[in-house]
């Protein structure tokens, strides 16, 4: 009888796993990071009109406050549905019509001239994109195993300071232009709104909503990830299968979302008032302002990586989420103290900002870790929408207390309070098991 060999060339199951997880990266990271650039794009571009649109348009700091924190209540309304439609129905066509809705109420932000209009136009902006980000945390959940999901999150979410890298001296040279015998600033959400549609329109045809539908994925590869997605899927129904109702009352949850409040308060009023602030403290011109005000988030580019390494590397969430808050916070309130020493004010508001946003991927690994599929979904969801009310808060805080104090000051103080206390809450969740974490 002939002597029965083993074929050398046959891949084993790692050599397929790292096959998939490469092609099913590269697929759907790069593509997803664009999205997200042009989300967070299309979100903050109205900290750099501001520049030139508050003045004007006569908008106080209250006024402009409220306007840029009200996209958050209208985001607020339609999260939850978003984040499930993305779990029962379809990410492609879900994703696909946000996309190009927000990207029309862009450039209608960019033809407002009251208060009420600019107040309108960010609230139905808000609604528009509502459902995208979770969306997205839901979506990759159907790609990436639990243990590669902060990586995947990290270098997805690596789109916002990359959105400001680019979009900060963008916006700074458009607020130069005076095209048709219009100010620059209606220009920048013109400009900007426009590739949110063709990309809309894009994602119908690019993005596949899950393996089982994936042919560009070879069949063992597509075999191996749904297998290990199904595996997954067991070992969570095995340990406690929650209700929607339930992850909604779900103490974690809660606790999360209060977290995400807190931080997100904090982080969205340094993002959409750090160009005011900066030009307060130097006087330079509108592109020096965008050009330094862009140099933070070179940092945050290098932190967010790095920080979704190393959480994976300790499959540790708790302490990589609370650490960037505490300097965030620890670097803002520094900053006040030193305002009258230009230099040093603008390098602690360069690391305050440039920690801002490290904890987000690492915290969105941890309601995923703890609920399955629906459940999961309906608590991402209510946990962005709770949490990005801070939005609002964080934004209109700042602009409220400028008004009544002459001054930033008060309310960056205010601003790093909310990131300390994000932290500490987080320190207070139960340590999940190992594999839960």
């Amino acid at each position: 009888m002939a002597e029965t060999r083993t074929n050398p060339m046959a891949p084993s199951l790692t050599e397929v796993g790292a096959r998939a997880r490469r092609r099913i990266a590269r697929r759907l990271l790069p593509y997803l990071f664009i999205l997200y650039v042009i989300a967070f794009l299309d979100r903050v571009n109205v900290a750099y009109a501001a520049l030139g649109m508050t003045g004007d348009l006569g908008f106080s700091p209250e006024v402009f406050g409220f306007g840029a924190g009200i996209f958050f209540i209208g985001y607020f309304l339609l999260e939850i549905p978003g984040a499930l439609l993305v779990e029962k129905w379809s990410a492609r066509g879900w994703i696909a019509r946000i996309l190009i809705t927000w990207g029309v109420a862009t450039v209608v932000i960019g033809m407002v001239h009251t208060a009420r209009q600019f107040y309108w136009a960010r609230f139905f902006l808000g609604m528009a994109e509502a459902g995208f980000f979770p969306g997205i945390i839901v979506y990759l959940t159907h790609w990436f195993r639990a243990e590669d999901r902060a990586k995947a999150v990290a270098l997805f979410m690596t789109a916002i300071p990359v959105s400001n890298i680019i979009g900060a001296p963008l916006a700074g040279l458009i607020l130069g232009i005076h095209w048709a015998g219009l100010p620059g600033w209606r220009w920048i959400f013109f400009l900007e709104g426009v590739p949110a549609i063709i990309f809309g329109v894009i994602t119908i045809f690019y993005l596949t909503d899950r393996p089982q539908q994936a042919h560009w994925l070879p069949a063992d590869e597509r075999d191996w990830i749904i297998a290990e997605l199904e595996r997954e899927k067991r070992e969570k129904n095995a340990r406690r299968q929650f209700t929607i109702g339930e992850a909604l009352r779900h103490r974690h949850v809660m606790l999360l979302a209060v977290v995400y409040f807190l931080a997100v308060t904090g982080s969205y009023g340094v993002s959409f008032w750090l160009p005011t602030i900066l030009k307060q403290l130097s006087g330079l011109s509108n592109l020096t302002v965008a050009l330094i005000a862009a140099a933070p988030y070179v940092l945050l580019l290098f932190t967010m990586i790095l920080a979704g390494w190393s959480s994976d590397r300790r499959n540790e969430r708790r302490w990589h989420t609370a650490v960037p808050l505490l300097i965030a916070g620890g670097a803002l309130g520094a900053s006040v103290a030193a305002r009258s020493h230009l230099v040093a004010a603008i390098l602690l508001l360069t690391v305050a900002t440039g920690f801002l946003w490290t904890f987000a991927p690492i915290f969105w690994a941890l309601p995923t870790s703890i609920l399955t599929e629906g459940a999961a979904a309906a608590s991402i969801g209510l946990i962005n929408s709770v949490g990005n009310l801070g939005g609002f808060a964080g934004p209109y805080a700042v602009g409220y207390l400028e008004q009544l104090t002459g001054s930033t000051s008060a309310g960056i103080v205010c601003l790093a309070a909310s990131l300390v206390l994000a932290a500490i809450l987080v320190l207070r969740l139960h340590k999940p098991a190992p594999h839960d974490q």
